[in-house]
């Protein structure tokens, strides 16, 4: 090929670098003394760990009832003990390089075995000890491939190919450096803006003495002040100055005069329900469109309510302000529930409230306040004289709680009790004027 392209020169020509350094280290004393060192402290760090890596795994293990701040630092610390091997090594070797450059005045051979041991720590770290999926997923394509060109020596060589390539938009540019490097710090740093908010989050719910609605504010809050501060970090680490976002502003607020008014005006309406406390989490609401269910979530742009057969419901935090809202309130507020029935007109209706009283009250959840359970007559039925008893309870008559039929229970087997028949649909019919072969006449 008489003129091959530009990447094939280039890559013949490392690879003569290449060919040409590994005969140097073939042929140099002072390599082989320096691969014996590297051998040797490879070997020492492996005798050292087999020792080390018990005894760290012991002392760093707390009792499995510990859950204090230390022993959860003990147990932070345990994750990284397979690293002992490759740290080790990686020490080592870096004394000896020490020792070779100070007797042959040269030490590419150790230092090279060096880097290897730190893309193995590298290795180890993303392979066994990182859990959380961004972090393995940012290691596995940005850390390893890192230390890789490290290891081999072309780290500084790409990176000033990347930062040579320049990328033109509109009256801006920027170089690809840069670019990976904003992305890469943009997801570190909002992935710990997002792990403070869940630790901040898991603080505050915590507090039990902080009303349900002071809880949902300051967490909101925290989410805020904590993404905020991410956001300036990293305009920061971009250097981007500030001043340089008054036109995003502007068309910001321009986007809030138009396109985003609801969205504003429902994260408005989010902040004024915390505010207020008339609903929050745990609250079961009904509004006017028909939407009914608990509160079990609340976001800056909506409310998530839960039914009783695990369907959700997204309903925007204006319709709370705006529209008529019925909360049942199971955080403690009492409901009033009735139970109807009827009794044969046979019976002495006189005694039966006492009886249904008394009974209705034996179930543990029917409080006796505001008011005790009262059974009323309602009215005089065809088939009997019908009755309802009226309780009160901590909650709502569905999905977990079946109050309604435990108190039917209870009426069912306290009329029993007292020989109290409850009437069924009873027909009494006339005829008249029908032929004589058509009326039966019973045998004699």
């Amino acid at each position: 090929m008489e003129n091959p392209p530009e990447i094939v020169l280039q890559a013949m020509y490392y690879a003569r670098q290449g060919w040409d350094l590994a005969q140097g280290w073939l042929l140099s004393p002072a390599a082989w003394s320096q691969f014996a060192i590297l051998i040797a402290a490879y070997v020492l760090a492996v005798l050292i760990s087999r020792k080390l890596r018990p005894l760290m795994t012991r002392l760093l293990t707390p009792p499995e009832e510990q859950e204090h701040v230390l022993a959860q630092a003990r147990r932070f610390v345990l994750i990284f003990v397979p690293l002992i091997l490759p740290l080790l090594a990686y020490a080592l070797t870096g004394i000896g390089e020490s020792v070779t450059r100070s007797i042959f005045g040269s030490g590419e051979v150790i230092a090279f075995g060096k880097r290897v041991f730190l893309f193995l720590a590298v290795r180890v770290l993303v392979r066994d000890i990182l859990k959380e999926p961004f972090l393995r997923l940012l290691g596995r394509y940005v850390l390893m491939p890192v230390t890789a060109l490290y290891t081999v020596g072309a780290l500084e060589a790409v990176t000033a190919a990347l930062r040579s390539t320049v990328v033109p938009l509109g009256n801006m540019s920027f170089d690809l450096l840069w670019l990976i490097q904003g992305v890469v710090a943009g997801g570190i740093i909002f992935w710990l803006g997002r792990w403070s908010n869940d630790q901040s989050t898991t603080y505050i719910s915590k507090q039990e003495e902080m009303r349900p609605a002071t809880r949902q504010l300051a967490t909101k809050a925290a989410e805020i002040v904590i993404f905020g501060a991410a956001f300036l970090v990293l305009m920061n680490f971009m250097g981007i100055s500030l001043t340089s976002l008054a036109v995003l502003g502007g068309a910001i607020g321009v986007g809030l005069g138009f396109g985003l008014q609801k969205i504003a005006a429902n994260f408005i309406s989010g902040v004024i329900l915390l505010l207020e406390g008339e609903a929050t989490v745990g609250d079961y609401v009904e509004l006017d469109g028909g939407e009914a269910g608990t509160i079990v979530r609340t976001t800056a742009r909506a409310m998530i309510l839960e039914t009783f057969d695990g369907r959700w419901i997204v309903v925007p935090n204006e319709d709370f302000i705006t529209t008529r809202v019925v909360n049942f309130s199971d955080q403690g507020s009492a409901n009033r529930f009735e139970a109807a029935f009827s009794v044969s007109y046979d019976t002495d209706i006189n005694l039966v409230p006492g009886i249904i009283e008394a009974a209705v009250a034996k179930h543990p959840d029917v409080l006796g306040a505001p008011q005790p359970p009262d059974c009323e007559l309602r009215g005089f039925a065809d088939s009997g004289v019908e009755f309802a008893v009226e309780f009160w309870v901590n909650g709502l008559d569905d999905g977990k709680n079946k109050y309604t039929s435990d108190v039917l229970f209870l009426i069912w087997n306290a009329l029993k009790e007292h020989n109290i028949e409850i009437p069924f649909p009873q027909r009494v019919f006339h005829h008249k004027g029908l032929p004589q072969s058509m009326v039966s006449v019973p045998d004699t």
